[in-house]
């Protein structure tokens, strides 16, 4: 390995072969950007001058909307300039940077959407003690320690990863350093590696994804022996946002890092992990601003008293 020169930059070429297809993402993604960052920012002001949603649960969709703007903040203006650029290069440093700010986000949502169903279960199947169980002590907690144990588990697979030699192969298949993509230029034993990233999609992807599925089968028997239809609607209603976003994201997440691995990354896996990376985080305000009847009614206190501002 000493005769190979170290590497101080990457290229990416994912989807190079399809330079139409990089036109029309790039537009496309600069559109859903500009939406992601309108719409979870607006999601974030409401909830905090609102005070009817100083909740748990909003707390939580608030670091959900903020993880969500930071986690395609962090791949999404580069990409748009490697589709714009002649030099598709990141430095060795960046493209580090990169990677464990994406996947330290992207193992924080995975922690977080448990926690928020968590606190839907607190909230449908025990109403008269939420207040008691979910306490501001608790819940702040629970957020931040999704937040550590993502960024923990971030940065030991990066650190694995850029210390490994590459021998000069420098050219990623891939439109972002996905840790994925970068494994496949190592030139030596990567046993570890997958051995600590087995370990973390088991922990990060399984087992949130089963304690959802516990909590949802707790919730809808509670829903069901709800006696009159309104109140059925009004606790579905509730969850109905949370089991969509669990849906989108983890359908693409498992089928990133749970399918068996190629040697050639294809065009339809990339395009799936730009919808990780991208759709999702568009669609969570949207989701949860139609789903929630308390953001609607936030939404319209606000405009209405700007526009009695502005008639004064």
């Amino acid at each position: 390995m000493g005769n190979y020169s170290a590497v101080t930059e990457f290229f990416l070429v994912g989807l190079s072969q399809y330079p139409e297809l990089q036109l029309f993402l790039s537009v496309l993604c600069l559109i859903m950007y500009l939406i992601i960052l309108l719409g979870n920012s607006l999601l974030i002001i409401i909830s905090i001058l609102d005070s009817r949603l100083h909740t748990p649960m909003y707390f939580f969709l608030g670091n959900l909307s903020f993880l969500d703007i930071c986690y395609t903040s962090s791949s999404i203006p580069q990409m748009l300039i490697m589709f714009m650029s002649a030099r598709k290069s990141i430095s060795f440093l960046g493209c580090a940077l990169q990677m464990v700010i994406s996947l330290g986000l992207g193992s924080t949502e995975c922690v977080l959407l448990a926690v928020m169903a968590y606190d839907r279960y607190a909230a449908i199947c025990n109403p008269l003690r939420y207040p008691i169980i979910m306490n501001k002590v608790l819940y702040v907690h629970m957020a931040v320690w999704s937040w550590v144990i993502g960024c923990l588990n971030s940065l030991v697979q990066t650190v694995l990863t850029m210390v490994l030699p590459f021998c000069g192969n420098n050219v990623i298949d891939h439109l972002t350093c996905e840790i994925l993509a970068l494994l496949k230029l190592v030139c030596s034993d990567i046993t570890m590696n997958v051995l600590v990233m087995t370990v973390a999609s088991i922990v990060l992807l399984m087992i949130p994804l089963m304690l959802i599925f516990v909590s949802y089968i707790f919730i809808l028997s509670s829903i069901l022996r709800i006696n009159s239809a309104e109140g059925r609607k009004k606790a579905f209603s509730t969850c109905s946002a949370h089991l969509t976003v669990v849906i989108l994201f983890y359908g693409s997440a498992l089928f990133m890092y749970m399918k068996p691995k190629s040697k050639y990354t294809k065009a339809s896996d990339e395009i799936i992990g730009l919808s990780y990376g991208v759709v999702t985080p568009m669609l969570n305000p949207i989701i949860y601003s139609l789903r929630n009847k308390e953001v609607k009614e936030a939404v319209k206190k606000i405009l209405s008293k700007r526009l009695y501002l502005q008639k004064i």
